[in-house]
């Protein structure tokens, strides 16, 4: 690979304040991911009730892309990040009335609200930053700004378990013993807790927002600039497009349903309260995930991409069949590995998604955007395996069948350009 700069000088403002929408969006998986265990015991639901909190939030994600890009090529990627950070912050102050009132579908509302906003910042900031310089770096370049949504992974969990979750657990035969009036101001007590850190995450977006408007972002060049010529599906007939929106799919749903189960897979098999569950093991796997994230960046300027992603793939299905086959401790740590390989995987995909698209970029990036929701779909179908077969650990197999098709892309991408296949 060439030695080039990964960031070139005249671009390091608009990279580094682009950057931090990795880290915004990041927040916001990461809180989510807590919800989900915390929503069981603060709204009386169960395990795949509380999984829509995964549904909506992804299904937002879905929703936004197509939009987003043609805001970008009507208005351009700052604005269209302007816009993302505005409805992510509408939809996370929502949470403080929602806290409030225990009402399901309004949290459900305000989380498909940031997720429109997050999807927004993901279609517009993600290939601007592949554009941003020569696209010989695109990929490492990616990674480095991804590196920064991995920092986000390691304080959201290690936030969210000290301020979401209590600690206060009651069995069944001990919410029976305390009364209704007793269990109803816990879990008031409980669901109020979500109220301040979506606070917090408001302020926060606004605070972005204004310095992204006060920026001046440097031109793109005219070979990557948007066009409103063609139709936004035309770019689906590219074999790489389309393959690496699939294996988006599956990654995300993969990473989203190991996160979001952690907590209750650690509890499941060796008997680990949900705040060390939170605090220990999901932090353990954020910081995994965050060096990876930055190991990978750098790694990526001497080894090949589509090589570095299908060794990655191929050691976390190893771990999967580990973590649903030896059971106890070992078996959570095998899963909390497989964050530092799965740390690559989003930014390489997509970079080598867009490889070569020129003018059709932003529409390759929001459908390989839209891709994310797999993570509507992969938690949701593991906690219904897992109701089935008694046991969340056989779910393991689900994820390991989720790198598979990683292992794939890895394999036919270079194999695959973004016109068609190769003739030699």
């Amino acid at each position: 690979m060439p030695k080039l700069p990964v960031v070139e000088k005249r671009y390091v403002v608009a990279f580094a304040l682009t950057s931090t929408l990795f880290f915004a969006w990041g927040l916001a998986s990461q809180f989510n991911d807590l919800l989900l265990h915390h929503f069981q015991k603060a709204l009386d639901l169960t395990r795949p009730q509380a999984s829509l909190t995964q549904f909506a939030f992804y299904i937002g994600y879905f929703c936004a892309p197509l939009p987003a890009a043609m805001i970008i090529r009507r208005l351009g990627y700052k604005k269209t990040m302007i816009t993302g950070l505005a409805l992510y912050a509408i939809g996370a102050l929502l949470f403080v009335p929602a806290a409030h009132m225990r009402i399901y579908a309004i949290f459900l509302a305000a989380l498909y609200i940031i997720a429109i906003g997050a999807g927004f910042l993901e279609t517009s900031a993600n290939p601007y930053i592949a554009i941003l310089g020569a696209p010989e770096t695109a990929s490492p370049r990616l990674n480095f700004a991804q590196a920064f949504n991995g920092v986000a992974t390691v304080l959201g969990p290690l936030v969210g378990g000290y301020v979401i979750f209590s600690g206060v657990e009651y069995t069944p035969a001990q919410m029976a013993a305390m009364g209704p009036a007793a269990v109803d101001h816990w879990r008031a007590q409980e669901a109020a807790a979500v109220g301040p850190p979506y606070l917090v995450l408001g302020i926060l977006m606004v605070v972005i927002a204004s310095a992204i408007a006060l920026t001046r972002y440097p031109p793109l060049r005219a070979d990557v600039t948007p066009e409103t010529s063609r139709s936004p599906f035309a770019v689906l007939a590219r074999p790489r497009v389309l393959y690496a929106v699939v294996a988006q799919f599956f990654y995300v749903g993969a990473q989203v349903g190991t996160w979001s189960l952690l907590v209750d897979f650690a509890q499941e098999a060796a008997h680990v309260p949900e705040r060390i569950g939170a605090q220990v093991y999901l932090e353990a796997t954020m910081i995994a995930f965050c060096v990876g994230r930055f190991f990978g960046a750098w790694l990526q300027r001497t080894i090949n991409p589509p090589r570095q992603l299908m060794l990655y793939a191929g050691c976390n299905i190893l771990l999967c069949c580990l973590a649903a086959l030896i059971g106890g401790f070992p078996s959570i740590w095998a899963l909390v590995a497989t964050s530092f390989f799965m740390s690559i995987m989003f930014p390489t995909i997509f970079a080598l998604g867009l490889e070569g698209l020129g003018h059709e970029t932003e529409f390759a990036s929001s459908f390989i955007v839209m891709a994310i929701c797999g993570a509507a779909v992969v938690p949701p179908v593991m906690t219904l395996f897992a109701s089935f077969t008694g046991a969340l650990h056989w779910s393991m197999f689900i994820l390991a069948a989720c790198y598979a098709v990683v292992v794939g892309f890895g394999f036919f991408a270079p194999r695959l350009k973004t016109t068609g296949l190769k003739t030699a």
